[in-house]
């Protein structure tokens, strides 16, 4: 398959800050990571010997599908672009180049290092060496090209509410799973059972690949494509749900069928504006709020299902 690769040039001081609104313009249309260029940036174990040259502007590269949806695409991410520049100054240059997906699937993984998520768990990317300190637990991540490494702030607000609210035994499902790390994150803390849906069936096979590399026994999990809980038959203590706002809502009209009494939801994805209508139709649909997060612009949120009696 050939990509798109548009490569959005960012001038402004500070630069942070329009990096992360470019991000946000990609992630609203569906791509679960960016690969972002940042000259002054050191990663904490050093370039090594194969690295890369430094880069020489702060940018934001999405990568595009060369289907029918490339040109819609492009159009929405330039108005986005243009929008941002009105009302908050932002310059920026693009430009498109092609990439094979054979050249893409080594280069990009240059930029992607471990993160530490919680105070215990590691999202590592297989490619790169890291030595844990006592008491930490690695997730082992080989992502492919349509799924970032987990390190977006949705994923580090999702796994931090899933290690405060999951219990040692509890069932756990992960609705939208992408490459399956927040299912490794709660086996890791002690999901008796597993489950994840999505409507993408490379996802799902991604998502089995990454379960088994953490070495997650099959007998403990099942991947199924599917939209959001249609498929699902079961009840759970814990769901997860890292997808978009206007997902979420459409969600929260049957997810109850899948929690068990008392069962927790959590919700990410969300960007701040969207904080309000979420966390309002939870409330309708029978969930108390026990939690809101944010980070860098986005937010999740943890309900709780209540029971008949109140």
């Amino acid at each position: 398959m050939k990509w798109m690769a548009a490569v959005v040039i960012v001038d402004a001081d500070p630069a942070e800050p329009a990096v992360d609104l470019i991000s946000n313009l990609f992630y609203d249309l569906g791509l679960s990571g960016v690969v972002v260029e940042d000259p002054d940036m050191e990663p904490p174990e050093g370039w090594g010997e194969n690295a890369l040259p430094k880069p020489d502007h702060h940018s934001v590269t999405g990568y595009f599908p060369q289907n029918d949806t490339l040109a819609s695409n492009c159009s929405k991410l330039e108005q986005g672009l243009a929008a941002l520049k009105q009302n908050q100054g932002i310059s920026f240059q693009i430009f498109y180049r092609e990439v094979d997906e054979e050249d893409w699937a080594e280069s990009w993984k240059a930029y992607f290092w471990p993160e530490k998520l919680t105070n215990i768990l590691v999202v590592k990317p297989t490619w790169r060496e890291y030595t844990p300190a006592e008491g930490e637990m690695i997730i082992e991540i080989d992502p492919g090209m349509a799924f970032g490494t987990g390190t977006h702030p949705t994923t580090a607000l999702c796994i931090q509410m899933i290690q405060e609210y999951l219990k040692p035994g509890d069932a756990f499902l992960d609705v939208g799973t992408g490459s399956g790390i927040l299912m490794v994150a709660a086996s890791k803390l002690g999901a008796s059972r597993l489950f994840g849906t999505d409507a993408d069936s490379l996802a799902c096979d991604i998502a089995r690949q990454n379960l088994l590399l953490n070495q997650i026994d099959p007998n403990r999990f099942c991947v199924k494509s599917g939209n959001l809980v249609d498929t699902v038959t079961e009840s759970f203590q814990l769901i997860s749900a890292n997808i978009l706002s206007e997902v979420i809502l459409v969600l929260l009209d049957n997810v109850q069928k899948a929690l068990a009494p008392g069962g927790i939801l959590i919700c990410s994805g969300i960007i701040e504006a969207n904080q309000k209508p979420v966390a309002e139709k939870m409330k309708a649909t029978g969930f108390q709020i026990l939690e809101v997060r944010s980070k860098d612009g986005w937010v999740a949120i943890a309900g709780k299902l209540k029971s008949e009696n109140g």
